[in-house]
């Protein structure tokens, strides 16, 4: 059977549960089903299959995906084994998210960071040959670049691109085709204040802005040198974060749709001295973005 992404689904980082003994879990998992949010992606290089299990247990149809599993963090047949436990006990209901990381993060971690394509087009052919394997159905790549959208299109579900834009959205359509996924992130702010939310999106997006990978897209995007620098510029935050009234950022993620995405997972900013899930800006937002 198909995955019932739906139209929507919202993205958290996997370590809001870190320190989390069951409760958080059970209320996040029913939350979003309360809410009619079909969808949770667990962000993070390697969120923890467990955490997904528990998430399905706790829920009757929310369907989870990871966002994503580095290749460098896991070894394939390990990963294709973990897989294979949790569909078994909740078929239908995962969706395996996997990308190429970033160097620093890989580096740090004592490995080079060299060829991440032809390391992930080994992967693939590790998670075909695992027993038992990954189908190409149940697995889709954080793909940004046409080289990594190509390969999504070929040896994946489709394709979950982070940190984009509508048009980045067009131009991943026009790439992968019309069947393949394509489920980009985008990041929101449920804040009218442009001052406050600008300030609210800086403190994820300069991190980001780190990241060549991330950079080197925009880049092709049309951004400039100025735009990057620091923190970004207004124009930047501006066009990688909604924010405003729920209304206003609904509008914001059906540009999506509107571009060709199948599916738009929504990650909600809080200001960083806010702990957990954002529970009180998803029920604001979960009406405007289901609409």
């Amino acid at each position: 059977m198909p995955l019932e992404l739906g139209r929507v689904g919202f993205w958290v980082s996997s370590r809001l549960f870190l320190d989390d003994e069951g409760g958080e879990v059970a209320r996040v998992a029913g939350e979003l089903e309360e809410l009619g949010i079909p969808a949770l992606w667990l962000g993070g290089a390697n969120p923890d299959l467990e955490l997904v299990s528990h998430l399905l247990q706790a829920s009757h149809r929310l369907v989870v995906a990871t966002g994503i599993v580095s290749i460098w963090a896991a070894r394939a047949a390990a990963l294709a084994a973990d897989v294979a436990r949790v569909t078994s006990r909740h078929p239908d209901r995962f969706l395996l998210g996997l990308g190429v990381s970033h160097a620093p993060g890989v580096e740090r971690s004592g490995q080079r960071y060299v060829h991440p394509y032809q390391k992930m087009v080994t992967y693939l052919d590790e998670l075909d040959v695992a027993s038992p394997p990954v189908p190409k159905e149940r697995r889709v790549l954080a793909a940004l670049g046409p080289r990594m959208l190509r390969l999504a299109a070929e040896r994946a579900a489709g394709a979950h691109p982070y940190l984009v834009t509508p048009e980045h959205t067009r131009r991943a359509r026009e790439i992968l085709g019309p069947e393949p996924l394509l489920a980009p992130e985008h990041m929101a702010v449920v804040e009218t204040d442009p001052g406050r939310a600008r300030e609210i999106g800086r403190a994820t997006l300069a991190r980001y802005l780190q990241l060549p990978n991330y950079t080197n897209n925009l880049r092709r995007l049309g951004f400039t040198e100025d735009d990057l620098a620091g923190a970004g510029s207004d124009s930047l935050v501006d066009a990688l974060i909604a924010w405003g009234t729920p209304d206003e950022i609904g509008a914001r993620i059906r540009e999506h749709r509107e571009a060709g995405a199948d599916h738009v997972t929504v990650q909600v900013l809080t200001s960083p001295d806010v702990t957990g899930p954002p529970h009180e800006q998803w029920r604001l937002l979960a009406p405007a973005l289901t609409r």
